[in-house]
């Protein structure tokens, strides 16, 4: 099937304009129409809309036939803003505020599928966005503050400045709220009270976020759930047969769950 694609910018809350790309496969021909269904795309921490694991996954599942959205968080690609004043909180806004620009343009349910940190910010989103009918998570931590390994000691770092994390062997400067911010969020409160079908994909061999936190969220939530472990594949996804793999289980998953009105509990 043919796509197409178009740039979109939106608002996040902080007043940045953020930049994303919308792929559409074709004119929607009304509600139970696939391309009626929106689905957004959350990468994961310090990547951009670029990274593999979200173009692969947009175009793929435009091919199958869904208007997709993937977009650049605060201070990332071609986003406005500083990375390194962003956090957790801003994160979860920037999600919030791009499945209301993909609501502006597609009218029926919506996914949310987030990779790593995307995943996180995809969950804590979710139960403040009803038009929400499914959630997919890749590689992700069962809470934001997986991320505190990498936490520097804070004593002497004064409020507002900025020091230097190491996260996936990749050096990034950031100020101390992002780190107090990360025990702040009751991620597995989230997913336990989630309502929406839930997918939880996570690569056996993943060396930056280990199987057992994609575990933990699966064992967090409630029916309808699933759980597919992704062999031979690492945390990006970056072999073709790993992300064909991971392509073809969230196609299947949102079939099933944006086929019908949500579960709510």
């Amino acid at each position: 099937m043919a796509t197409e694609t178009e740039p979109l910018r939106f608002t996040a809350p902080g007043g940045h304009r953020l930049a994303g790309v919308l792929h559409h496969p074709r004119a929607a021909a009304g509600p139970d129409d696939p391309a009626a269904r929106g689905v957004l795309l959350a990468h994961c921490f310090t990547c951009s809309k670029q990274v593999l694991t979200m173009t692969r996954l947009a175009r793929g599942l435009a091919e199958h036939g869904y208007t997709v959205l993937r977009f650049d968080f605060t201070g990332l690609g071609e986003s406005e803003g500083e990375f390194g004043t962003t956090n957790v909180a801003s994160g979860v806004g920037d999600v919030t505020a791009a499945s209301r620009a993909l609501r502006a343009r597609v009218p029926g349910p919506q996914a949310l599928v987030g990779h790593s940190l995307g995943g996180a910010a995809a969950l804590l989103a979710a139960p403040d966005l009803p038009e929400v009918g499914s959630v997919v998570t890749i590689g992700t931590p069962a809470s934001p503050a997986h991320l505190a390994r990498v936490r520097p000691d804070l004593d002497a770092l004064p409020e507002g400045e900025s020091t230097e994390v190491v996260i996936a062997g990749r050096p990034f400067e950031v100020e101390r709220r992002f780190l107090d911010d990360l025990d702040d969020h009751d991620q597995q409160g989230a997913v336990a009270g989630l309502g929406r079908p839930l997918l939880v994909l996570h690569a056996v061999d993943d060396e930056v976020v280990p199987i057992g936190e994609g575990e933990r969220i699966f064992a967090a939530a409630r029916q309808p759930k699933a759980f597919h472990a992704l062999l031979d594949t690492d945390h990006l996804l970056r072999d073709r047969a790993g992300s064909d793999r991971a392509l073809a289980l969230v196609a299947g998953w949102l079939d099933a769950t944006l086929a019908v009105p949500a579960t709510r509990s």
